[in-house]
């Protein structure tokens, strides 16, 4: 099978890619490694500031529209799959649609549904646009609100949403709100994202103090809880220093996050959601346990019974403090969780197990 991934959230197609490919497909990636987090790519879509990087931008990707056709599976990692604007972007999709068999739309993060959705059903506890019934009116939320709904971003999503042959939910999360679109329901499938497994296996240890990690995308704090949490911490730290040791990277390249949070213990992820995502799945992957998403639904979806090992609180300060606070005071939990963390992950998420549900997937479109 030959198959096309645009665009990138988090490395998921790129991982995706090598799955792809470990089982003997062709894939290719174009994106622009989702900024400064420079993923990796074979077609390297990235847009730089000012005239001589928009000229740049439009060559490489004219040059590249031959490239994009005679593929099975053209999968999208969201309406906005490239840095263009969204009218300009629906006679792309046009293009692909005419050049290729299969389109895929991928529900992994932003988008008009999960803004109006969220805003006005409300399927989730709580989520980016709601806490229960009461709307967020915060800056991000009014922002992304105003970005999505009643405007070209919205009519683009609805466009390759209902012409595309299949949308794939990567989180609970996304899978219950596509899943609240009537004419939708029929085209959704929830795979999980792919995660690429250490070489070595995870090896637990016992420690004394608690190394916590804290990773910040740029003007996404508030967004994402990470403001919160990381205040949280701090006030743990701050009240048991000779028990937790806090480290906070901001802004840095996917390869220098990476090691940065692989000394530590445990991970502050992704306040409002109700699943692990990316970051987090990667750190759990290596033994590291994930403070964050970890509702019932979240193990319901994936059907496990068994295994438990994310921290999961609620979108509150007190709730962080409180289960900050709980596994800085007793480290003898941290042996435990870090193994089913490794194991969580290798059972459910194996970017190549993962890459045969695609395929599976694929094989009913």
């Amino acid at each position: 099978m030959r198959i096309l991934l645009l665009g990138d959230f988090s490395n998921v197609h790129a991982t995706l890619a090598k799955g792809f490919q470990a089982l003997g497909h062709e894939c290719v990636v174009a994106s622009d490694g989702d900024h400064w987090k420079d993923y990796p790519r074979d077609i390297d879509l990235k847009r730089d500031f000012g005239l001589r990087g928009n000229f740049s931008f439009l060559w490489r990707l004219m040059k590249a529209l031959p490239k994009f056709r005679g593929y099975d599976v053209v999968q999208l990692i969201n309406p906005i799959f490239f840095e263009l604007k969204a009218e300009r972007l629906a006679p792309l999709y046009r293009y692909l649609r005419r050049h290729n068999d299969k389109m895929v739309l991928g529900a992994f993060g932003m988008d008009y549904y999960w803004a109006y959705v969220n805003t006005y059903q409300r399927p989730l506890r709580y989520s980016d646009f709601n806490f229960g019934d009461i709307i967020r009116t915060d800056y991000e939320a009014e922002k992304y609100r105003t970005d999505l709904i009643g405007t070209p971003k919205e009519t683009l999503n609805r466009l390759i949403a209902d012409d595309c042959d299949g949308i794939v939910a990567g989180l609970y999360e996304y899978w219950a709100t596509y899943n609240a679109v009537p004419q939708l329901k029929d085209k959704m499938r929830f795979i999980p994202f792919p995660i690429h497994l250490p070489d070595t296996p995870f090896i637990a240890q016992e420690k004394e103090k608690l190394h916590l990690f804290c990773g910040i995308s740029k003007n996404r704090s508030a967004y994402k809880g990470t403001d919160i949490m990381l205040s949280a911490a701090k006030e743990v730290e701050k009240n048991l220093p000779e028990k937790l040791d806090l480290q906070v990277a901001e802004g840095v390249p996917f390869a220098q996050y990476q090691e940065m949070m692989n000394s530590a213990d445990a991970i502050l992820d992704q306040l409002y959601s109700y699943t692990p995502a990316m970051n987090s799945l990667l750190a759990m992957s290596k033994g590291i346990i994930n403070i964050g998403g970890g509702e019932p639904e979240n193990y319901d979806i994936l059907g496990e019974k068994d295994l438990r090992p994310i921290i999961n609180v609620q979108p509150t300060f007190d709730s962080c403090y409180e289960e900050i606070e709980k596994l800085t005071l007793h480290p003898e939990r941290l042996p435990l969780l870090k193994l089913q963390s490794a194991e969580y992950v290798r059972k459910h998420h194996d970017y190549i197990k993962v890459a045969q549900r695609y395929l599976d997937f694929y094989d009913t479109l």
